[in-house]
């Protein structure tokens, strides 16, 4: 059997997720306590494709520590820092579709966490056969270039670099040290890159982006079939249709499928079909970031591709 892949997930803003429902049979709140936020619900489904999984964030206060608790439970390997992070999300759904939100935002990174987070992100992704980047969504100090700065120094060591980043972040990180980007095609046209989020505005807008050294370029359309451009060409990946019951981590865990499919080796139009499997059958399931190895694998076999002129 081939070794099993090793993945970097570099997690600037983790979060400790609380969900309440109502459950049916004893008409009762019912709360789901899990790990959370881009980086982990990433790792999650990465390492239910038997992935080795290393996961690098802030964890600090309480609540860090509980999520770092409960991820390492999930078999994921935690590399912390304890100063700064400690996030959380509290999502009441027992209204129905429109769930009530509470926030508390994680605690800014200071000079000396941002110096610990960065040692360890890349020691880490040293180690790994992929790196994963991923994001924020509040404020959590990290400087404009950091992502830039770990981006290239991860792929001048031979480690490739696979990241989820919005536009403005990735934006700043030189095209040449992704080995493949995915964005949504509502961050592209929000980001400024297309005027609109017809296939044909999006496709060239990536590939202005793989002319600049970028590797790969995916963009994941919700519905619409997901758009691959590289130096090569582009082409379009299909999948079967699936009735959603959550679409929130649809894109979490296309990026982790990807990233598996590259770090095992795969041609990168299969890593990605791995990955449109992994975020297609997660909106079929209740829980970001979950599904089974075994049906994602044979989903993906049954996703299309078709070259584009």
């Amino acid at each position: 059997m081939p070794p099993t892949p090793r993945i970097c997930v570099v997690a600037p803003e983790p979060l400790l997720t609380i969900e309440i429902e109502t459950d049916p049979v004893r008409d009762a709140p019912e709360v789901h306590v899990h790990p959370g936020g881009q980086g982990l619900w990433v790792a999650t489904m990465a390492r239910a494709l038997g992935a080795e999984v290393v996961v690098c964030g802030a964890f600090g206060g309480e609540t860090g520590e509980i999520a770092a608790h409960l991820a390492r439970t999930q078999d994921l390997e935690v590399r912390p820092t304890h100063r700064g992070g400690g996030g959380t999300l509290v999502r009441d759904r027992r209204s129905g579709d429109d769930p009530h939100h509470v926030v508390m935002p994680s605690v800014p990174l200071d000079r000396h966490a941002l110096d610990d987070l960065y040692g360890t992100s890349l020691v880490a992704a040293m180690e790994a056969d992929v790196c994963v980047l991923t994001g924020t969504q509040h404020g959590v100090g990290l400087p404009e270039d950091y992502l830039a700065r770990l981006a290239r120094d991860v792929a001048a060591s031979g480690t490739p670099v696979v990241a989820d980043l919005s536009e403005d972040v990735a934006s700043t990180v030189d095209r040449a040290s992704l080995a493949v980007l995915k964005m949504s095609h509502e961050e592209m046209v929000d980001g400024g890159l297309t005027d609109d989020d017809s296939a044909s505005a999006l496709r060239a807008a990536a590939a202005g982006w793989v002319a600049e050294g970028l590797d790969a370029f995916v963009v994941s359309r919700a519905h619409e079939p997901t758009l691959l451009v590289t130096p090569d060409g582009s082409s379009t990946l299909t999948t079967p249709s699936v009735s959603t019951v959550d679409h929130r981590g649809a894109g979490d865990s296309m990026t982790a499928g990807v990233a598996v499919g590259v770090a095992r080796g795969l041609p990168v139009v299969d890593a990605v079909r791995l990955g449109a499997a992994a975020g297609a059958l997660n909106v079929a399931r209740h829980g970001l970031g979950t599904g089974s190895r075994s049906e994602i694998e044979s989903f993906a076999d049954r996703i299309t591709v078709e070259e584009l002129a």
